[in-house]
C-alpha cells in the first residue's frame, strides 16, 4: 500500500524519501488562512494539529482505501502566527524581528482513511535565534534568494538556515516539518511499513 501525501512540501518529501517510505504526493487545497483565523485562540498545537488533520481527511476522500498523511508547521511569535514572506523584502523584515528572540514552531501529522481521522500528533520546537548582522542577513538573502518565501519563518533549517540559530528545543525531523519518528511508528501500526 503506497501512503499518499497530502502536501507540496519539498522537505516533507525529502524526508519521506529519505526514509524509504513509498508515497504518491497530493497536495490538500484548503483556505488554510481562514482556518488558521478561526484557530488562533486554541493556541499553536491545536492550530497545526487541525490543520494537518484538515489536509489528510480532504485528500483521504480522493483516494479511497489509502492512508493519508496531512501535515503542517506553524510559527507563533510576539502573540501572533506567521505567514509566509510575499517578497524578499518582507523576509528581510522578518528575519530582523525574529534576530535575538525565540519563537515556538509546531509541527504537525495526521493519518487519515476514507475521510475518517486515524491519527494526530503535534510536536512543539522552541527555536532560539542568535542576534543576525546586518552583513550575514544580506549575505543570507542574497545565497538563499526567493526559495526562502516558501517557509513561513524564511528558513530551511536542513541547509544554511542552520547558521541563524544559537538553540534548539525539540525534536530535528520536527523542525523540518514533520514529526518523523511519530509518523513512522503509527504507519507501522497502520500496516503501510513493516514492523
Amino acid at each position: 500500500m503506497k501512503l499518499v501525501l497530502a502536501s507540496g512540501s519539498a522537505s516533507r518529501k525529502n524526508l519521506l524519501t529519505a526514509a524509504g517510505v513509498p508515497f504518491i504526493a497530493d497536495p490538500a487545497d484548503l483556505d488554510e488562512d481562514r482556518l488558521m483565523t478561526e484557530l488562533k485562540p486554541a493556541g499553536a498545537e491545536v492550530m497545526a494539529r487541525t490543520l494537518a488533520e484538515q489536509k489528510a481527511l480532504a485528500v483521504s476522500r480522493r483516494h479511497p482505501g489509502q492512508i493519508t498523511l496531512g501535515g503542517d508547521s506553524v510559527i507563533a511569535f510576539g502573540g501572533d502566527y506567521l505567514s509566509k514572506c510575499a517578497s524578499m523584502a518582507q523576509a528581510r523584515t522578518l528575519l530582523q524581528q525574529l534576530s535575538g528572540q525565540s519563537h515556538l514552531l509546531v509541527s504537525a501529522a495526521a493519518l487519515a482513511r476514507d475521510g475518517l481521522l486515524l491519527w494526530a500528533h503535534a510536536s512543539p520546537c522552541r527555536m532560539v535565534m542568535r542576534d543576525l548582522s546586518a552583513q550575514f542577513l544580506e549575505d543570507y538573502l542574497a545565497a538563499e534568494g526567493e526559495d526562502l518565501l516558501s517557509s513561513v519563518g524564511c528558513y530551511r533549517f536542513e541547509g544554511r538556515g542552520a547558521q541563524l540559530f544559537d538553540r534548539v528545543e525539540g525534536d530535528y525531523f520536527s523542525v523540518l516539518g514533520l514529526p518523523l519518528l511519530p509518523v513512522l511508528a503509527q504507519l507501522r501500526k497502520e500496516g503501510v511499513l513493516a514492523s
